[in-house]
């Protein structure tokens, strides 16, 4: 089985407290292993407010919450089970079970929030110099301490004013020296 992502209804404004429960009873419950990550889908919106410009997050789906899952009777469970969850969207009925979202979906709602999910396949090994070709640490060289895939990041020691200083980068950051 592998992981997909479901649309979970909540009740409106509950949102947030949703995915604290959640991850709350999946850590408490030893779901780990079946649900990995919960999200409460948010734009950035820029208000003035007595004169002054604030950006304030603005949920672009009130009442739902999106979650990443291996969807099996027990983390289907959990999820069902948690305070403030109504059910899941795409179920025919209350015992079957729903229709996880197309990963053009996922990408597309991901993308608005600043988050990529196209897997950058890498080919980097733990301890291999690399060279950093974008952002604040551009041309620094470093060594690879920790990879991790599925948030595509690595952990490198960069040397910085003679001292190895550890940054975390993603893996389109960095090159092979």
């Amino acid at each position: 089985m592998e992981k997909q992502w479901y649309v979970v209804h909540t009740y409106s404004g509950y949102e947030n407290k949703v995915k604290t429960n959640l991850e709350k009873r999946l850590e408490s419950m030893g779901m780990e292993d079946k649900i990995f990550r919960v999200l409460v889908p948010e734009d950035e919106e820029a208000e003035i407010k007595n004169g002054k410009r604030k950006i304030a997050k603005k949920k672009v789906f009130p009442g739902y919450v999106l979650a990443e899952m291996i969807m099996t009777d027990d983390s289907w469970y959990v999820v069902r089970n948690t305070p403030g969850v109504t059910g899941f969207v795409g179920s025919a009925g209350s015992g079957t079970k729903p229709t996880p979202l197309l990963q053009e979906e996922v990408e597309t709602i991901l993308k608005r929030m600043g988050m990529n999910e196209t897997v950058t396949e890498i080919d980097f090994d733990i301890k291999e110099s690399v060279r950093v070709t974008d952002g604040p640490f551009k041309d620094f060289t470093g060594t690879i301490e920790q990879i991790d895939s599925d948030r595509q990041k690595v952990k490198v020691h960069v040397n910085m004013f003679g001292r190895e200083t550890p940054v975390e980068l993603d893996f389109t950051q960095i090159t092979k020296l």
